[in-house]
Parts: C-alpha cells; structure tokens; sequence
C-alpha cells in the first residue's frame, strides 16, 4: 500500500516582478510498505514498481549524463531524485516512452528544487542533443543503441520568506506560529506542512470540513524573496453524526462500530477519529482500518463518520527462538485464534523450551505452557478482559520450579498513552533454592500503570515510555504478606534532522517489602542480568550468592536497581550499530544499597525487518567476579528495550 499526497502552488506574475513559471511544490507523504514505492505529481506517476514493469513493449535503452552547475551542494541531492538515474538499467517503451520518462523527469527535479527553496532554477533536458521542450509529442529517436539524455540544473539561489498572508476563514490563526516568518524558510515542504498543520488546527477547533482553499505565491528573482498567501476555509462547526461500518465479515459489525468508540452528538474531534483507528487494529482481526469523515455534512448539521475495513486470518500459528551463550536456546511454538465467537475474542495456546545448551541435562531444561484468553470492550471501547492459566517447570541457576497458576484482569486505556490494569491471581508452586525446598500458595492483586508516547514501540525513535507496578501478596502456607513493588522509565531522542542516530536511556528500581528474604518466594525476589538487564553477565547472575554443594548460587534480593544507555546509529537503511552500556545492582534489603553496581559493555547489530530490528550484541562484563562469564552474546528480535 501507497498512500500519496500532491499539492499544487499557484503562480502568478505582477508588475515589476519576475513570477516563478508553472510554481509547483511537491511532497509525497508515504506509507512505506515493499514492494510499492511511488511519486506522484500533477497527476503523473513519476515513478513506482507495478507489475507492468516486469514486461515493457518495445523496449528502448537509454544512457543518462547529469550536472548541476553552480551549486554542488545540490548535486547529490538531485541525483538521489533522478528517477531517470536510478533506472538508467530498466528500459522503457519506444520512443513514446522515452518522452514521458524526460517529462516526469522534468517534473521531478523542478519539485525538489522547490523543497530546497530554489524558486528560478532551471532543468534543462536534451535527447538527442535536441531539448525537450522542441521535440514534437511523437519524435522518434534512433533506438538502435542507447538514446543519449542530458540532464543539466541550474539551481539559482535559495530564497527566504517574503510577506506571509492568511486569507479567507482564519479564525485566530497566525501564520508565524506554523513557522512561516519573513526571512524564514521558503521550502515548499516548510509551506505545505505549515498549511496542513493550520488545517488540522481548525479540526481541532471541531471543524471537520477545514481546508486549504488556494496558495498563491510570487517568487521576486531580484530580492530572493517569496511572498505566500494562503487561503483557508474553515467550515462550521459540527458534532459527530453517525458511524457506518463497511467490510465485515465474521466480525460483528455492530461490535465493530462500538469498539470505534466515536460518540454521536459530541463535538468532532480528528484525535476521536485517529484513536478509532487505532483501537479497530489493535484488536489485531483486520488487516487494514479506515475512519474518515464525509465529504459534507448531514441535514441535522453533524458530520458522518465511515468505517472501513478488511478482514485478516483468524487462526494463525508461529514459532520463535532465542539464543544467548550465557543462557542457552530458547524455542518457543504457539497457535492462536484472533476473533473465537466474532467479537475478537482472542484465545492463544504456547509453549516454550529454553536454556538448551546451557544444561545437557534433561530435567534441567526450562518448560512453560499456557493459555491465553482476551474480550475486548467488557466496560467499553477502550476497556480489556484476560484471564490464563499457566505451568512451569523451570531450573535457572538460582532455584528449581515446578508451578501452576491461573489469573484474571482487566486494562483500561486513560488516554491513547495511558493505560491502568488490574488483577487477581493465584499461584501454587514447589521451589527449591539455595534455602531448602518449600511450598507457596500465594494469591494476589497486581496493580500496573503504564505512559507511552513513544513514536513506534518496535523501534523508538522519540517519546518516553514509563511504568509502575505494585503486586500486594498473600502465602497461605506460611502467613506471609509482602508487597512487590516495581518502576521502569526509558527515553528516546533522535539526535539528528533524518532520526538515523537515536539515543536510549532505561533506568529501573523494584523493592520487595513486608517479609524476609527466606519468606518470598525465590521467583518473586529480584535478579539482575542477562540479555534483557546487565549484558556481558549471566541470566540472574548479579546480586547476592550463597555456596550450595560447593558452588556459588545467585539468592536473589529484596530490592534491584538497573540503568542502560543505547547509542542506536544507522549505518543504512535496514542495518545498524548500537554501541551500549549497562549497570545493575541487587540488594537482600528492601532498597538498594548500590554497594557492589556490576557494568558491561558492548556492540549490537540491528537488521531492520516489518516486525521489528533483529538484534545481535555482544557484551563484557567490566567488572567481573567469581563464576562471571567472559563474554555474553544475545540474539533476538526488537531492541534490548
């Protein structure tokens, strides 16, 4: 799927100024999803990969020389726009096709010189050794060997902003609050995403028909100045009319129109629309949503609301790994069901292998079964129900487990970045560890809190994501009350204007009070290290040990505290480096007392893949003790956080 966007400038000439010929400013807003790629711009398709390509009708070669005269700061730039460049190798068809190709080229350049402020450049294109402009709309080349195109800009010089006008409905608009000053950037780009945003403004003001009605814009050669006048329509205000719903098939479309959620009679609000859309993916039973408004209003004044979409397979299954050499491979196999009674109800059966390789034993080897259930809507659109149950029989370093547990939950999304949950759950579990073998049935309430802007959860690339966690529990084995306690922030900033070199910070600190370190159970006490906490040591390797049949034996604490930080560059488009660098401590008291901060360091690879960068990094623990590994290397799928 391709989604493009052309605009239009419009030009003119006035008395004692030099009008910019034909003023075309160009951006095409892309969702990028291979193998489709295009340009669109008047109308014409600049570029793209179709099916028609695979097959052209007489074909005809041609050979490409380009230069950009004056301005070298520009020629890359313009290169990496030549589509005529980067399919130099593809043939077109006859000599038809060779005109069309120059045109489009034409086009192209002149719009990119645009969003480079560069108002009276010239693109002067020669086949033949003939310009374009004075070939006939049939010529005929000789075809015979490669036809010979030459490519020649001028860029001219960058103009700044002249006078900026606003013109029709405005309301309280200013042009200088969407970046649009006298002296300031002229860029086509900077124009047309000023005036989309005073657009989404207006919406904001509960205007749902708010458009650009014009753009007239005079290009003075003499001063390098533009003068930009935009015309807006603002449209009345209007509430929420009704929500059609088309493209169901076995989901409910009644349901489907509720989980939208967008209320009738409310005043509009574009956000209600975006937060519909989301919600309607994330129930994960369509392959593709579309809201939007209509095109005008209803008889009573509201605006209707459209909802369409397009069914995804229901039933799915996969299978997953991990690998580390400090902790083994892990296998992971699941079948799930994405809409059980046509409500998307989602039910999920998995189950896991790990630590293969890390034990040669059998019986030391990591198991975990479960399944999964979810109803979304229980208490409204943004509201989810869960419940599972879940087995276990685990054997990390610091204790064996055989377990089985059953809980049920309830999320509830605040805002689109906020969401609350809550639960009850009820455990049984045989754990033996360095302190003997015990029995725990422990039933409890965890609280969780989570704010998330982040821009894309798989691969961040701005926002912050922060969470809080308190699980109050109950052991009716030994009377036992303690309440585990949990908080977690990371960031993310881009440092550079193409967001290719992104900085990421995590820092986390957890607390376990009420009862005694031998009282909790050992899964529930904290650890520190491994791939997902302290690289470089092993999997619960950090914090206090005891000596166990001669053999030093990670207790787990009370309490822990972690801090991470990322440098995550891209070296192209789907690889990367992040050189990082970890620190963690655990404590047997309910704080940390930061008395022994294990650090490592170290070197990821990034591919970026659709479901998120697979990760390889390779880690050393900077200061090691006794039993600490060397080197740990760790392989997945996402980044480390």
């Amino acid at each position: 799927m391709t989604m493009r966007v052309s605009r239009t400038f419009i030009a003119r000439r006035k008395a004692g100024r030099l009008g910019a010929a034909a003023l075309l400013a160009a951006v095409a807003v892309s969702l990028w999803q291979p193998p489709a790629l295009a340009f669109e711009i008047f109308g014409f398709r600049l570029f793209g990969s179709d099916e028609e390509d695979e097959q052209v009708v007489d074909p005809v070669h041609y050979e490409v020389s380009f230069e950009v005269e004056g301005d070298e700061s520009l020629e890359q730039r313009l290169r990496n726009a030549s589509r005529m460049l980067a399919d130099e190798e593809r043939p077109v068809s006859g000599s038809l096709g060779v005109l069309a190709k120059a045109r489009d080229e034409r086009q192209l350049l002149v719009a990119t010189l645009y969003e480079e402020a560069r108002y009276n450049g010239v693109v002067d294109i020669r086949i033949e050794g003939r310009l374009l402009d004075d070939l006939a709309p049939d010529a005929e080349f000789d075809t015979s060997r490669p036809v010979p195109i030459s490519i020649t800009v001028r860029p001219g010089r960058e103009f700044r902003l002249g006078d900026v006008r606003l013109a029709g409905e405005t309301s309280d608009l200013i042009p200088a609050r969407f970046g649009l000053i006298a002296g300031g950037d002229a860029s086509s780009t900077a124009i047309l995403q000023a005036s989309g945003r005073m657009v989404e403004e207006l919406k904001k003001q509960g205007r749902p028909l708010a458009r650009v009605e014009g753009r007239d814009v005079i290009a003075d050669s003499a001063t390098g100045e533009l003068d930009v006048t935009i015309t807006l329509a603002a449209g009345p205000v209007a509430p929420f009319g009704p929500t059609t719903v088309d493209g169901t098939e076995s989901v409910d479309r009644d349901f489907t129109e509720y989980m939208a959620g967008i209320e009738q009679g409310k005043i509009y609000d574009p956000e209600d629309v975006k937060e519909a859309e989301e919600r309607l993916l994330a129930l994960e039973v369509f392959d593709s949503v579309r809201v939007v408004e209509a095109e005008g209003l209803a008889a009573d004044g509201s605006i209707p609301i459209g909802v369409t979409v397009t069914e995804r397979k229901h039933r799915y299954f996969g299978a997953g790994a991990t690998i580390s050499n400090t902790e083994g491979l892990g296998l992971e196999g699941y079948w799930g069901h994405r809409n059980l009674f046509g409500r998307a109800e989602r039910l999920r059966f998995q189950g896991s292998i790990s630590r293969i390789g890390a034990s040669d034993q059998f019986e030391e080897l990591n198991y975990n079964a479960a399944i999964l259930f979810e109803k979304p809507g229980v208490i409204g659109p943004a509201s989810k129900f869960t419940a599972d149950i879940k087995s276990a029989w685990e054997h990390p370093d610091a204790y064996d487990k055989l377990s089985l547990q059953a809980g049920i939950g309830i999320s509830y999304e605040l805002t689109s970045n906020q969401t609350v949950k809550a639960g009850a759950r009820i455990e049984w579990a045989e754990i033996e560890d360095s302190f003997g073998i015990n029995e725990y049935l422990i039933v409890s309430t965890p609280l969780e809190y989570v704010y998330d802007n982040r821009d894309n959860p798989l691969n961040a690339k701005r926002g912050v994501r922060l969470l809080g966690y308190v699980e109050p529990a109950y052991d009716f084995e030994s009377g036992a009350m303690f309440v585990k306690m949990r908080g977690e922030a990371s960031a993310y900033q881009a440092l550079d204007a193409n967001q290719r070199i992104v900085a990421a910070g995590r820092v986390a600190m957890g607390s376990i009070v009420g009862a005694s370190l031998t009282e909790v159970p050992a899964d529930r006490r904290f650890y520190a290290g491994g791939g997902g906490s302290v690289r470089g040591y092993a999997y619960q390797g950090i914090g206090p040990k005891a000596l166990v049949n001669g053999e030093l034996q990670p207790t787990g604490g009370l309490s822990y505290a972690e801090a991470s930080a990322e440098l995550r560059v891209e070296v192209t488009n789907s690889f990367g480096l992040v050189p990082f660098v970890d620190a963690g401590t655990v404590s047997v008291d309910p704080f940390p007392d930061f008395s022994n901060i294990k650090v490592g360091a170290g070197l990821g690879i990034r591919y970026a893949t659709p479901f998120g960068p697979i990760r390889l990094d390779v880690a050393v623990p900077l200061n090691p003790g006794p039993g600490d590994p060397s080197y740990g290397i760790y392989a997945g799928i996402g980044q480390a956080f």
